[in-house]
């Protein structure tokens, strides 16, 4: 029997419907359930074929878990090497280098030295900034938001170098980017599962939450069919199985606004019924297709074009020298 396992936190209704629709199912040999762990042993598998990750960016100790689970042999939705070395502002440099239009973004040391360094810690970096170059580039109004964050949290938007200044004060040790505010015409939220699956949700992020996805945007077929590419791009290049990607469109040109989430929210209550009949019913199929394609004791990670295509451009380890006796 292969087992799928859902780990998660307080979420509670896409979680128990996705087990329940999984097992729904009658596949031979396959069988959903949350997730137990009563104890994680180095090089051990854990008895899961696959596990759908909801929680890790909250919870240091399923990262660590999640990693030796996939180190042997467990399939983990979504990679947990790749989702630790990830942040939105690489992001955004690879969304430009596969096509994909971004808003201009600059990143920001801290405002207060981290941890254990003081000012000779950053012997390399200039002071002052280049703070006249860096708002001639992305301009006002801008946002500023945490470069890894996820969520809402520690996000401004600022209307004048005044402004930026008096609450780049208040990040403490928060690495920030600055962002050009795309003022845009219509809005869109895209599932993607699996890197093929997509799901273009219209979207208004100024609606109260309870009304975001009460949007209806009138765009063009040929520009659904540009935000289905871009969505697929962006999932394919960076190796996510669940994520989604949050389009702008300004001036008939989308945007990639947020399209670093690899735990999205999929609550019923948020999304929406059809929303979440598709997520479900999508989410359970891709689970399965991945049990079976599961082999026990092999790497059986999605890992994106980015990596595939570095590691196949890498250069050769050089060769061991051989000793020569002397004669």
């Amino acid at each position: 029997m292969k087992k799928i396992g859902i780990l998660f936190g307080q979420e509670r209704s896409f979680p128990q419907a996705l087990v329940e629709r999984i097992n729904s199912k009658n596949v031979k040999g396959i069988q959903a359930e949350p997730l137990s762990i009563d104890k994680v042993v180095q090089n051990q598998a854990c008895g899961y074929a696959v596990i759908i990750d909801r929680i890790s960016q909250d919870v240091p100790f399923y990262r660590a878990m999640l990693k030796n689970a996939a180190a042997t042999g467990t399939a983990v939705i979504n990679n947990p090497f790749w989702w630790s070395a990830d942040e939105k502002f690489f992001n955004n440099t690879l969304s430009e280098q596969v096509g994909v239009p971004v808003p201009k973004t600059v990143l920001l040391p801290s405002k207060e030295h981290p941890d254990d360094t003081t000012a000779a810690s950053f012997s390399n970096l200039a002071f002052p900034l280049d703070w006249e170059g860096i708002f001639e580039y992305v301009g006002f109004p801008a946002f500023m938001k945490p470069f890894s964050g996820g969520g809402w949290k520690h996000v401004y938007k600022l209307e004048s170098v005044d402004e930026f200044f008096d609450k780049f004060n208040e990040t403490g040790q928060l690495v920030m980017m600055l962002q050009e505010a795309i003022d845009f015409e219509s809005y869109f939220r895209c599932y993607c599962i699996g890197g093929k699956y997509v799901r273009i949700m219209h979207y208004e992020p100024r609606n109260p939450h309870h009304l975001r996805y009460a949007a209806k945007h009138e765009v063009s077929d040929e520009m659904m069919k540009t935000l289905e590419d871009y969505v697929l791009r962006l999932n394919q290049a960076l190796g996510y199985d669940f994520n989604t990607v949050e389009l702008a469109i300004r001036d008939g040109i989308p945007y990639a606004i947020d399209f670093c989430n690899p735990a999205p929210d999929a609550d019923l209550h948020s999304v929406g019924q059809e929303n979440f009949e598709w997520v479900v019913e999508t989410a359970a199929s891709y689970a399965i297709e991945r049990a079976q394609a599961q082999k026990d004791g092999q790497d059986n990670l999605t890992w994106g074009t980015f990596l595939r295509n570095a590691i196949g451009q890498s250069t050769p380890a050089p060769k061991k020298k051989t000793s020569r006796s002397k004669k």
